[in-house]
Parts: structure tokens; C-alpha cells; sequence
């Protein structure tokens, strides 16, 4: 996994300029120092904010919409995940001892590496600044400004309203009000909405990947989604075996259920589940999501995997009236 506050892994697959056009004009021609990205999870906001990355630093002919030319040394040094002026910050997905973290959060240790005891970052934003730009300017991507901890807010301030080199913040959130306002009022704000299906099928088709119309349904706008496509059809695939074995008996569901645990995938799984429990009538519905809150909630506490699939498919059978 990357380190959340290491340069990042590269371009995502799918075209910003395809899914959020008419707001990359607008980023395009931004020149303050902070920038405030708001919408839905998964919506494609990372990709829109590595793309203003892209636009700031290319050197290249712009497309229709103003974004990068995706041919210059910096869009190339971008998409091999190798960019010099580009950060990418965000919450810790795991403690020191390996284990999915509790309390999402950015701590000062992401901003400064004196702060950083433990030292669980490789690249720190205070020192990442004080260089000066290999092309044109350093770019600060914040993926997550919800989680920002007060020490952290209050040091990035300072950089945001006298950015070194003329640095931009990028800041990512899902919702503005969650934001501390200190960071709000110095940030140039837009809001990424969800895409049509049609975008999205097309930005598959331009992708090499057949539009699918299961995977399109439960993207529901978000681009996002279809960045791990591959990853998404899999959790999809397992979701609808699991759910068809719960009405086929007793030790079908409990099959299923190991099998399930074996390729869990926290990220995906739930929604997956969900959205294959969508045509079920609403009470059946709202004990299914219960039974899998339940679940959620064992693996969190590390519980026996097993066991806690075991009992889910149970309750689910319960759930569903297959008992």
C-alpha cells in the first residue's frame, strides 16, 4: 500500500476531461492557493484533483476543456507515478501493527516530519514545500480534509495563505460541512457531481471495457467505481452467488459464507450485497442490512472471520425468510 503521504501511484484509467469537463475549465484557469473538491464518495474527485495537478504543471497543448496534454515530461512523470511536485495526503488505512485503523485521521506527523514520532511518513508537506518545483508548480493533494486533525489544519493554514514557491492545496471531502471552516474559507470551492450512465459507458468503451449494465447500475454516476472495475464485477459476481445459495439451504449458505470470507473485500462487499438485496421487498431489506452492520461491526472488533460469516448467512436466512 502507499504511503499516505507519498508521491502518488499514477493517472487513473478513465479520462477526467471525459467525466468532469466543464469544472476542469474552470480549475484551469484557478489561481488562488487552495482548492476545496466536495461531492459523493467515489464520485471521482481524486481523479478531478490529480487532473488539476496535470493542468498546473503541463507544458503541453491543453484540450478542449483546459486539461493536461497527457504527453509533456510531466503528464508522463504523473501517469508513471513519479511526479516530483505532486503530494499525495491522506487518513492512515492501517496502524503500525497492520490492522485496518479504528479512527481515520491526518495527524501534524503528515505535515511535519519533527512530529512525526513514529515516523509513519515518508514525505511530509511542511519539508515537500520547501522545495522548489522541478516543472512548474508543487501540488498538495489533501484526499480526505474531513479527517484532518486540528493540529494538522492549523499548520497547513499557515502554508495555505503563504504557499511556499506558489504551491496549490488541493483539498478532498464528501461533504463541506464536515470540513473545519478555517480550511473552508481559505479554499476555492466546487462541487463534482455524479456523471450520466451514458458518460460512463462511453468512458469504458474508451477504456477497452464493455459497458456492463450491472456494473453501470451500481456506479449510479460514480466514476470512481469504474476505475477498479475488474474489482468492482467480482464483488458484484460474489454478492449474487452468496445471496442465491441463502434460499438453496442450510449448507449452501454456510458454503457460500466461507467462500465469501475467503474474498472479502471491505471496500466493496457491502455495497455489492446491498445492491443485489435491492429488489427485495423493504422489511426483508432493512433485516438484511442489519444482519450485515452485524457483521461489519464483528470484523471490525476481530472477531472469529468464520464464525462471524457463519452467523451472517444464518441471520440473513433468517432475514430473508429461508430458515
Amino acid at each position: 500500500m502507499t504511503d499516505p503521504a507519498s508521491p502518488l501511484g499514477g493517472l487513473p484509467a478513465l479520462s477526467a476531461a471525459t467525466l468532469h469537463g466543464p469544472l476542469l475549465e474552470q480549475t484551469g484557469a484557478f489561481r488562488g492557493n487552495a482548492l476545496l473538491l466536495t461531492g459523493p464518495a467515489r464520485v471521482g474527485r481524486r481523479a478531478l484533483a490529480l487532473a488539476v495537478a496535470a493542468q498546473h504543471n503541463c507544458s503541453g497543448v491543453r484540450g478542449m476543456y483546459g486539461e493536461a496534454c497527457g504527453t509533456c515530461p510531466s503528464c508522463r512523470a504523473l501517469a508513471a507515478g513519479g511526479h516530483p511536485d505532486v503530494l499525495l495526503v491522506e487518513p492512515r488505512a492501517t496502524t503500525t501493527t497492520g490492522k485496518a485503523a479504528r479512527r481515520r485521521i491526518i495527524p501534524i506527523g503528515a505535515v511535519l516530519e519533527g512530529r512525526d514520532k513514529g515516523r509513519d511518513y515518508e514525505v511530509h508537506v511542511y519539508e515537500f514545500l520547501e522545495v522548489r518545483p522541478t516543472f512548474r508548480r508543487r501540488v498538495v493533494v489533501v484526499n480526505g480534509a474531513e479527517f484532518l486533525g486540528q493540529e494538522a489544519a492549523n499548520a497547513l493554514l499557515k502554508l495555505v495563505e503563504e504557499p511556499p514557491h506558489g504551491a496549490l492545496f488541493v483539498f478532498i471531502a464528501e461533504d463541506v460541512r464536515s470540513v473545519l471552516p478555517t480550511i473552508v474559507s481559505r479554499s476555492g470551492r466546487l462541487s463534482v457531481p455524479p456523471v450520466a450512465d451514458r458518460a460512463l459507458e462511453f468512458a469504458l468503451a474508451q477504456g477497452g471495457v464493455s459497458p456492463d449494465p450491472d456494473l453501470v447500475a451500481f456506479a449510479a454516476g460514480r466514476s470512481g467505481v469504474l476505475a477498479e472495475h475488474a474489482t468492482v464485477l467480482a464483488a458484484l459476481a460474489g454478492a449474487a452467488d452468496f445471496t442465491r445459495a441463502l434460499e438453496e439451504g442450510l449448507l449452501p449458505a454456510l458454503d457460500a459464507a466461507s467462500a465469501l470470507e475467503k474474498h472479502w473485500d471491505a471496500a466493496w462487499h457491502p455495497e455489492a450485497l446491498r445492491f443485489a438485496w435491492r429488489h427485495l421487498p423493504p422489511p426483508a431489506r432493512a433485516r438484511a442490512d442489519t444482519a450485515l452492520e452485524a457483521l461489519q461491526e464483528a470484523l471490525e472488533a476481530y472477531a472469529n472471520p468464520a464464525l462471524s460469516f457463519q452467523v451472517f448467512a444464518l441471520r440473513l436466512r433468517e432475514a430473508l425468510g429461508s430458515a
